[in-house]
C-alpha cells in the first residue's frame, strides 16, 4: 500500500471508531435520560423542563465518555470483545452510581435506585450487542496489519506470543534477525509490509531502520530501551538555536513531593475510616479460620533503598517461608488459605498498607515494594532495577495497573520508570481510578510459574528469562 493509501486507511479507522464510540455513548445517554424524565424528575423540589433535561443528559454523557475513555471502553479494534465489553460495562456502572448520587443531591433525599439498576441491566445488554456488531464490522473492514518482525538478542518467542493475543490487530507475516541480516535487506523487506515491529534490535541497526520506516510512512512498533523511557520524561530546552533534553537528578520536584504527600495523608485517612468495617470483618475471618495471626509483616524496600515493614492481612498459612527462602506466590499455591484466596482476588489483603501510607513509608501510587532479597536477585541480571527506588513504593502503580503479578521484572522496570519520569498529579489520580477496574481483573493477580522463586526465574533453574538483553556498558 502506498503512503496515500496508508493515510486513507488510518483516517477511515479513526472515523469508524469515533462513530461507533459516539453511537454507544448516545444510546446509553438516551436510556438514562428516559429514566431521569420518567422516574426522577418528579422527585425534585422543583421539576426540570426541556433545557434542564438537556443539561442533565449532557452531564451524564460527559461523565460516561470520560470514564469510557479512561477505562478503555471505546477502544474498538484494540481490545478483544470480552475485554472491550467488560471495560464499557464497568464504565457504565461507575457512571450510573455517580449519576444516582447526583440525583440524590439535587432531590435532597434518596429516591429508589431501582430504575437506575434496571436501566443499567438494559445498558449492559445494549453494550454487548454493540461490542459484537462494532467489532465484527471493524474486523471485516480493516484486516490485521501486515507486520514484519525484526528481532535481536533473545526471547523473541515471548514477544511473538504476546502479539498472537492480538491476531485481530497484527499479522506477523515475516521475521528477520537484525544481527544476521544486512540493513539494506531488512529495509527492502519492510517496504512490502504495512508495519515493522522491532524487538531488541542493536542500536545502530535500529536507528537506520527507524529512519527508513519513518521516511517511507511505515508504521513502527518498537520495544524501548531503558534510556528511551527516561528520555521520554526529559524537559525540552532551547539552548540558543539548539534543542536540548534535560534529565534531572531527582525526578520529582519539591512541590510535587509536597502535593503527593498531602494526597497520601488525606486519602489514606478517608479510606481507613470508610473501609474499617471491611478490615474488621476480614480480620475476624482470618482469625476464625486457623486462630493464627491476622496481620503479616515483611521487610520491603522503598525510596532511596530504605527498608521498612509492610503490613498485609495474612493470606497464607503460618510459617509459609519456614525454610527461609524468599519466593513470590505461584499459580495454585498450596500455601494460600481459602480465606486468603478470596481477599487476594479483590486485593483486600493490601488494605493494612493504608497505615504504611499514612506513616510516610509508602505512597498510594508508586513502584511495587519488593523484598531486599528479590531485588538483589534481579540486580544480578539488571543493575538498573535499583532505579525504581528514586520514589516511594506504592500500593498501586503504573506497573501494577498495566502489568500483572507475574509480569517479567524487566517489563515492570520499564513501566515503573515510565511513571517516575512522567509523574503528574493527574497521572496519580488516573492510576487510582484505574485501580478500581483492576480489582475486578483476575489476571492481574495471577501467580508466577510453579517452582520459580521470582518472576524472572524459569522453572528449570536456568538463567533468568529477562525479556531484553543488556548492552555491554550495562545500559539497556
Amino acid at each position: 500500500m502506498d503512503k496515500a493509501g496508508l493515510r486513507r486507511a488510518q483516517t477511515k479507522k479513526r472515523i469508524f471508531s469515533f462513530l461507533m464510540a459516539l453511537l454507544i455513548v448516545v444510546l446509553e445517554t438516551g436510556l438514562m435520560a428516559y429514566v431521569w424524565v420518567a422516574f426522577y424528575n418528579h422527585e425534585l423540589p422543583k421539576a426540570y423542563y426541556f433545557w434542564g433535561h438537556v443539561f442533565i443528559s449532557v452531564v451524564y454523557m460527559a461523565i460516561l465518555f470520560l470514564l469510557s475513555v479512561m477505562y478503555g471502553g471505546l477502544k474498538i479494534g484494540s481490545y478483544r470483545m470480552l475485554e472491550l465489553a467488560f471495560s464499557q460495562v464497568f464504565s457504565t456502572i461507575i457512571t450510573n452510581i455517580l449519576f444516582y448520587l447526583i440525583i440524590c443531591m439535587i432531590a435532597y433525599h434518596f429516591p429508589t435506585p431501582l430504575p437506575v439498576m434496571g436501566i443499567t441491566l438494559l445498558q449492559c445488554v445494549v453494550i454487548c450487542i454493540w461490542v459484537f456488531l462494532a467489532t465484527r464490522f471493524y474486523r471485516s473492514l480493516f484486516p490485521p496489519l501486515n507486520v514484519l518482525l525484526v528481532y535481536g538478542g533473545r526471547n523473541k518467542e515471548l514477544f511473538v506470543e504476546k502479539v498472537r493475543t492480538r491476531r485481530h490487530q497484527f499479522s506477523i507475516t515475516a521475521s528477520m534477525d537484525a544481527e544476521n541480516e544486512d540493513l539494506s535487506a531488512i529495509c527492502g523487506e519492510a517496504l512490502r509490509h504495512e508495519a515493522v515491529m522491532m524487538w531488541d534490535v542493536p542500536m545502530e541497526q535500529r536507528n537506520g531502520l527507524f529512519k527508513f520506516c519513518y521516511e517511507n510512512s511505515i508504521e513502527i512498533y518498537m520495544m524501548p530501551k531503558i534510556l528511551d523511557i527516561i528520555l521520554l520524561g526529559s524537559t525540552t530546552l532551547h539552548f540558543f538555536d539548539s534543542p536540548l533534553l534535560l534529565t534531572k537528578s531527582s525526578p520529582l520536584e519539591f512541590e510535587q513531593l509536597f502535593v503527593k504527600r498531602m494526597f497520601d495523608i488525606i486519602f489514606s485517612l478517608i479510606l481507613i475510616v470508610v473501609l474499617s468495617p471491611i478490615m474488621l470483618i476480614t480480620a475476624l475471618c482470618i482469625k476464625l479460620y486457623d486462630r493464627g495471626p491476622v496481620l503479616y509483616k515483611q521487610v520491603r524496600v522503598s525510596r532511596d533503598d530504605r527498608e521498612f515493614y509492610i503490613y498485609k492481612f495474612r493470606s497464607m498459612i503460618e510459617d509459609a517461608e519456614k525454610d527461609g527462602q524468599a519466593r513470590l506466590a505461584t499459580k495454585n499455591d498450596r500455601r494460600i488459605t481459602p480465606v486468603g484466596r478470596v481477599i487476594r482476588k479483590v486485593r483486600i489483603d493490601e488494605l493494612p498498607q493504608l497505615f504504611n501510607v499514612l506513616s510516610g513509608e509508602m505512597s498510594f501510587v508508586g513502584p511495587r515494594p519488593e523484598r531486599p532479597e528479590i531485588i538483589e536477585k534481579y540486580k544480578e541480571d539488571m543493575p538498573e532495577f535499583s532505579y525504581r527506588t528514586k520514589v516511594k513504593a506504592g500500593i498501586t502503580g503504573y506497573a501494577q495497573i498495566y502489568g500483572k503479578y507475574n509480569t517479567l521484572p524487566y517489563d515492570k522496570l520499564k513501566l515503573d520508570l515510565y511513571y517516575i519520569e512522567n509523574f503528574s498529579v493527574w497521572l496519580d489520580l488516573k492510576l487510582v481510578i484505574l485501580t478500581v477496574k483492576i480489582l475486578f481483573t483476575p489476571e492481574s493477580t495471577e501467580g508466577i510459574a510453579e517452582g520459580a522463586l521470582t518472576a524472572a526465574q524459569p522453572v528449570n533453574g536456568g538463567k533468568a528469562a529477562l525479556n531484553d538483553k543488556f548492552e555491554e556498558n550495562g545500559d539497556a
